[in-house]
């Protein structure tokens, strides 16, 4: 079990670095990617976390998460090309 705490931390540091990028990236792209990236970190900390207790419902929050930062990543891209949300 020493090695699912590794990557726990090894996540967890990734994810302050995303932040740090989200906060004070150069363009609008950069954050975007920043923030998909941070979506991909929090599902995989929910697995381990998910591991580690043996609680399914970890699984389930990891897919709701990933579902929805797919779609605010496509509502993200409509907004910044300008088109509405309709189209």
């Amino acid at each position: 079990m020493m090695l699912l705490e590794i990557f726990l931390f090894i996540l967890i540091n990734l994810s302050i670095f995303c932040l740090y990028r989200i906060i004070r990236g150069p363009s609008i792209a950069d954050r975007m990617v920043a923030i998909d990236i941070l979506g991909i970190i929090v599902v995989g900390i929910t697995v381990i976390l998910s591991i580690k207790t043996g609680k399914g419902f970890f699984i389930d929050i990891g897919f709701a998460w990933m579902i929805l930062s797919f779609i605010g990543t496509l509502a993200l891209a409509k907004y910044l090309t300008g088109a509405k949300l309709d189209e």
